[in-house]
């Protein structure tokens, strides 16, 4: 067992641990109290998250005194143990790997004024990115809670502490971009609304850091949502609106990231002319981009984002010709880590072989699209699984299709 991942999972416990607004004092109490054993101090609790022990026989009582799932705690602690491979798995342990040990906020309500300088911005960022890795591998049901905390603690923050004109700046450009990315949790989660006034708050707090850039992602993150939502034009009208603010000096990396929600909005309107010429927009800007002048919130936005987009668009634009052997190339070098994006670019797959005529190979896809979707707490994946089984009812005189409705015809009802 190494050091290092007994450490992992003491930082994983600790976070646990404050989320539930306990001292390690009251957590030895608590696990005392369920065991009816008085043998757990505050120093064997301090001793755990230090990295120094395992706490084997007490994961039950720990579980119970920290109302988490038992599962989560027996995996973080196989892996600890070596008994498997990769990260800890679970939401909570995946935050407590990604995000920053400590909780830099905590001082604000006893310190109401204090005087905040380039650290905290810098501890700031520093969670907000690390946010968006833990959206990589989680969904948005699984990371609204944390999202939204850390959003309302860092609007405290800005609100009450005193810093220098500068400082504030880069305080409210984080502000903006934990909006943004709380904002896409939301939206994964179908929480549209919280969705929106998370990224509304955003748009605000770019616009006053004089960041364009971040105003335009934040614009451009409503205007999908707007787009998948059944307002089709505001989402076409605030695409648009996202890349005349960032303007033609945006890093070329973000204007292929707006031009390609353009494209998607010209898409679900059924505008295929100007869908494809974004697209092809797009693909030019991101030939001249390189990854120092794109802000960090840009990292993910590559090359292959662009033809999972192509894809899309030639799917909902029923071209599968075009569709098909984009997404199978995608698809064989994707990172199978990202569990919801894997079901959401399968689904697209689907329906893209459906429309081929494919109904044998559309049928294969939709169940590797379910069955993701059911590990997964997003929205968007369970209304995908929905999409895909409507599209094959058409084909329900093929085996496979009617041996597909018949395990998982109940979605459509859900």
């Amino acid at each position: 067992m190494s050091e290092t991942r007994r450490q992992q999972f003491g930082a994983y416990l600790a976070r646990l641990r404050r989320d539930a607004h306990k001292s390690q004092r009251q957590l030895a109490a608590e696990l005392c109290a369920l065991s009816g054993v008085q043998s757990v101090t505050r120093n064997e609790v301090s001793r755990w998250e230090r990295g120094e022990r395992l706490p084997e026989s007490w994961l039950p009582f720990i579980a119970g005194a920290l109302r988490v799932p038992p599962s989560d705690l027996e995996r973080a602690a196989a892996y600890t143990r070596g008994d498997v491979e990769g990260p800890p798995l679970g939401p909570a342990a995946t935050l407590a790997e990604l995000l920053p040990p400590g909780d830099p906020f905590a001082p604000l309500s006893a310190c109401t004024g204090r005087r905040i300088g380039g650290d905290e911005v810098t501890a700031l960022a520093a969670r907000v990115h690390g946010l968006r890795l833990a959206d990589d591998v989680l969904a948005g049901g699984d990371l609204m809670g944390a999202a939204f905390r850390e959003l309302n603690s860092a609007l405290r923050l800005y609100r009450e502490s005193t810093h220098t004109e500068e400082t504030g700046r880069a305080l409210l450009a984080q502000v903006g971009e934990l909006a943004q990315i709380a904002g896409w949790i939301a939206s994964d989660a179908g929480q549209h609304g919280q969705a929106e006034r998370a990224y509304r708050i955003g748009i605000t707090a770019a616009r006053q850091a004089d960041d364009t850039t971040l105003v335009g992602n934040l614009a451009g993150s409503l205007a999908y949502q707007f787009s998948n939502t059944g307002h089709e034009r505001s989402g076409i009208d605030l695409a648009r609106a996202a890349l005349d603010e960032a303007g033609p000096d945006a890093p070329p990396k973000t204007r292929a990231l707006f031009l390609d929600r353009l494209a998607w909005a010209h898409t679900r309107a059924g505008e295929a002319q100007p869908a494809v010429r974004a697209l092809g927009e797009a693909h030019d800007a991101l030939s001249e981009a390189t990854d120092e002048a794109a802000p960090q919130w840009a990292y993910w936005v590559s090359r292959e984002e662009l033809e999972v987009m192509d894809a899309r668009v030639f799917t909902e634009l029923h071209r599968p010709l075009r569709a098909v052997p984009l997404l199978t190339d995608v698809l064989g070098r994707y990172d199978v880590t990202h569990a919801r994006e894997v079901a959401l670019y399968r689904s697209w797959l689907s329906i893209a072989l459906a429309d081929a005529n494919e109904p044998e190979q559309a049928a294969q896809e939709a169940r590797r699209v379910v069955s993701l979707s059911s590990k997964v707490a997003s929205e968007r994946t369970a209304e995908r699984s929905r999409i895909v089984l409507r599209r094959l009812q058409d084909f329900q005189q093929v085996p496979e299709v009617r041996d597909l409705l018949h395990d998982h015809g109940h979605l459509l009802s859900a």
